[in-house]
């Protein structure tokens, strides 16, 4: 019972006195101790930036889903890369209003889809004001419930808008100032090119989002689809659509491309000539992604510990050369192979833990730098707690790998002939 009770104490004094040790020494020789750790500081350095910016991004990603909704639809003509029409143009695979006519009654696991065209590029103006490169779309009214884009003043597009082809538009702040219209400004009127528009609503600001969209810098004009179709005789033709729930978000997938194959003539073998993607696809692959990049960068990050780690064990091993008469004092006084192995084990990993600390220092302030980098997406960017486990992990693992043959060579060291070492 002694003996239990005695050991562990025994234990945490031998640890205390080795940790002290290796500090004094790290002191005594700064210089050499900061050179030595400088692969360890970028390594950590490294993996904990990638990682505060995958992290960052991931919580932006869910962030802007959770706005939109993970069972949105996006609908959108693609070449296909194989097959017949891998070289088609744009006019073969481009969207015909007809091809999502009775889409609803078809697919059972769609609750809402709204087709949108875009018009183009217009000069838009407001008596002597005007704005060049405004992007004109047109849009069938369950666009915006789905897109969850509220307007702030006046109404949405309606059905009646959509049946009666109205000359009425949808515009956002940005635009509504530079054509210095009122703030409440329904009802008034603007030049789209040489048509007259309606103003009906003023919709909240589009956000930038990790999804290539946002563009803060361009306004937008949102009028009905069959409007757009009279502007533009064959617009780019997209649509979006919601499932009845996230948990049937693939059946309506399927649903949606079994509809349009058959809509569009499409044989079987033969490749899709449209793409269908949820935003629970983009999720999944951008988590994939994210998981490919963060194990390239723990490939490279590993090189960088591994180049720290021989430096580690090379000062290691001159620090066991010049105190080989301080080991062959200590053994000639009765100190055990355990308590020299320990000390210099010990000192070897708080060598890879005081790099590890500066390299998470250094890391905070990299991800700092990332985060304050605007239009990057990365302002959510943050070093989470597993993370700095994970480096002091790695560092610690580091220092007992590289550390264990100098204090294994100082350990086996014969107290006369240390004694002897000049």
């Amino acid at each position: 019972m002694k003996f239990v009770i005695q050991a562990p104490i025994a234990f945490i004094r031998l640890t205390y006195q080795s940790v002290y040790l290796a500090l004094s020494q790290i002191w005594a020789n700064k210089t050499r101790s900061i050179l030595t750790t400088i692969g360890i500081v970028i390594g950590v350095a490294s993996v904990t930036a990638v990682i505060a910016a995958l992290t960052g991004l991931k919580a932006k990603v869910l962030t802007q889903v959770e706005t939109l909704g993970t069972n949105s639809i996006f609908i959108q003509p693609r070449t296909p890369k194989t097959g017949p029409l891998q070289h088609a143009s744009w006019w073969t695979i481009r969207f015909k209003p007809e091809h999502f006519d009775n889409l609803l009654e078809h697919c059972p696991s769609v609750s809402q889809f709204g087709r949108m065209t875009w018009v183009g590029n217009y000069t838009v103006s407001h008596r002597e004001k005007s704005v060049e490169n405004v992007t004109v779309r047109g849009t069938e009214p369950a666009v915006h419930k789905i897109d969850s884009r509220p307007v702030t003043i006046g109404r949405p597009l309606s059905v009646i808008d959509e049946m009666q082809v109205r000359q009425v538009c949808l515009i956002d702040p940005k635009l509504r100032n530079d054509l210095r219209l009122d703030r409440d400004c329904i009802g008034q009127s603007i030049l789209i090119s040489h048509n007259t528009f309606y103003i009906i609503g003023v919709l909240e600001p589009r956000p930038e989002n990790a999804f290539g969209g946002g563009n803060q810098e361009q306004s937008e004009i949102f009028i009905p689809y069959k409007t757009s179709l009279k502007m533009q005789r064959y617009p780019f033709i997209m649509a979006i659509a919601e499932s009845e729930s996230a948990e049937v978000s693939d059946d309506a997938l399927a649903e949606i491309s079994f509809f349009l194959r058959k809509t569009r003539n499409i044989k079987p073998g033969e490749p899709d000539t449209f793409e269908v993607m949820s935003l629970q696809n983009a999720l999944e692959t951008f988590n994939k992604i994210a998981l490919m990049v963060t194990m390239v960068a723990g490939g490279i990050v590993g090189i960088s510990l591994l180049v720290g780690g021989v430096g580690i064990m090379n000062i290691m091993l001159v620090s066991v050369s010049e105190r080989t008469r301080e080991i062959g004092l200590r053994k000639a006084v009765g100190a055990k192979k355990t308590a020299i192995l320990t000390q210099f084990l010990i000192e070897a990993i708080v060598l890879c833990f005081f790099g590890g600390l500066v390299g998470v220092g250094f890391g905070h302030l990299l991800t700092k730098a990332l985060s304050s980098i605007p239009k990057i997406q990365l302002d959510m960017a943050y070093i989470p707690l597993w993370a700095i486990g994970l480096s002091f992990a790695f560092a610690g693992t580091v220092g007992i790998f590289f550390g264990m043959f100098p204090a294994i060579k100082a350990a086996k060291l014969d107290p006369i002939e240390a004694l002897r070492h000049e």
